[in-house]
């Protein structure tokens, strides 16, 4: 702001120069000009007297005497005559001419740069807050990409037959859960540019986040299609390798995100697969009995969650069954973090980090409040089905605790 205000003061300081310097540097040629004219009359009249002299000695009207006396009278005149000119100088230098012209264009000049910013410029902005100044400063990720949503359904509205756009808006759609549209969106595509594995493994994305994170025949035949036209799709084999993390299969998970890392493919994250390659490691090591290490920034960014069932359901709990636990983001469908218990182990505490996350570009860690959602099922489904058991807490902080009661049956 310092910066901006000193352009500004530069800026008035030459336009208030180039007014008054040609002023006073007029004044001053006037006054040079007005004791030139009065010294060279002066003069003149002095050459015209003295010649006259000379020439009334040279006819003998006037004796050598009469001409030395009156020519030291004429030289005593011209003197007299030059120093009231420079006194006279003196008084007009240092009475000030008129100012009122410069006056009123200085006026003008501030007025109208005055009225131009206040009418065309942002002050205001100087003194708000940052959140303020930034039209997104005070926005949610969740409206952030809502108002995301708005622009790209306004430029396939102008642009409907732009592939790129629909392909954008599709994935736009799966993130903020409208999932239907997400899958018409990708359906414009393919009708725009035909079908291949990079427009089909979205869609199957799409549709089994609206199954709720469950594979359906429907789902399963679009797989097996993409792959079979690109076996190394990488959105294809990241809702495969996604399906088979939730549902415990951590090998078949790593293999299919291990294809991604061999194909070389250069458009994909591949830090975020290698992240979920390692997760899925992480789960095989704590089915074997190795537990899993976190540093200290790891910890920070945790929920620890001590999970039990109300003793109204206690009797309905089998050994056999098995309790998803999984913490999101409130408003989106998609998981930060996932873990895998057995029910025998009633009551257990369980920590949810970003080594349990699904190996997304969103961590848990990412987050400062959590939905956490606890899932008693009955045949090993991720998703609750009639007759399974779910808990829920709506907002745990990341980097808290809580505990969370399974007491709900699902109808």
């Amino acid at each position: 702001m310092t910066t901006f205000w000193i352009f500004i003061a530069l800026v008035v300081l030459v336009s208030l120069l180039l007014i008054w310097v040609p002023h006073f540097r007029q004044q001053k040629l006037l006054q040079v000009e007005e004791a030139g004219v009065r010294s060279n009359t002066n003069l003149e009249l002095f050459n015209e007297r003295l010649a006259t002299l000379e020439q009334d000695l040279q006819q003998n009207l006037l004796d050598q005497a009469e001409f030395d006396a009156l020519k030291k009278e004429l030289e005593v005149s011209l003197l007299q005559d030059m120093k009231q000119g420079e006194d006279e100088s003196l008084v007009n230098a240092v009475k000030p001419k008129s100012i009122a012209l410069p006056a009123l264009m200085s006026v003008i000049i501030l007025g109208i740069a005055g009225y131009l910013y206040g009418t065309l410029g942002s002050y205001q902005i100087l003194d708000m807050p940052v959140a303020e100044a930034n039209p997104h400063g005070n926005m949610t990720p969740e409206q952030m990409m809502a108002q995301q949503v708005q622009m790209l359904e306004m430029e396939v509205k102008s642009q409907p037959d732009n592939s790129q756009a629909w392909f954008s808006l599709g994935h736009a759609y799966v993130s903020v859960g409208q999932y239907d549209n997400a899958v018409n969106a990708f359906d414009k595509v393919i009708d725009l540019v035909g079908k291949h594995a990079e427009l089909i493994g979205p869609k199957a994305t799409a549709l089994y986040y609206k199954n709720g994170q469950k594979m359906t025949p429907q789902i399963q035949a679009l797989i097996d299609e993409s792959l079979q036209m690109d076996p190394k799709d990488p959105s294809t084999l990241l809702l495969v390798g996604m399906n088979a993390f939730f549902t415990a299969d951590y090998n078949k998970a790593i293999a299919a995100w291990q294809t991604i890392l061999d194909s070389d493919r250069t458009d994909v994250d591949r830090s975020a697969v290698m992240n979920a390659i390692e997760t899925a490691k992480m789960r095989l090591d704590s089915e074997a009995g190795v537990a899993p290490q976190m540093d200290a920034a790891q910890a920070s960014k945790a929920v620890e969650l001590t999970v039990n069932v109300s003793p109204e359901l206690a009797s309905q709990v089998k050994s056999s069954d098995m309790i998803f636990v999984f913490a999101r983001a409130k408003g989106s469908q998609v998981p930060l973090a996932a873990t895998k218990v057995s029910a025998k182990t009633l009551p257990v505490t369980v920590t949810l980090d970003n080594s349990t996350g699904m190996g997304g570009d969103q961590k848990l860690s990412d987050a400062k409040h959590v939905e956490v959602f606890a899932i008693l099922t009955k045949n090993g489904s991720v998703s609750a089905e009639p007759g399974d058991l779910q808990g829920h807490l709506d907002s745990v902080a990341v980097g808290g605790k809580g505990t969370l009661t399974i007491n709900t049956v699902v109808k």
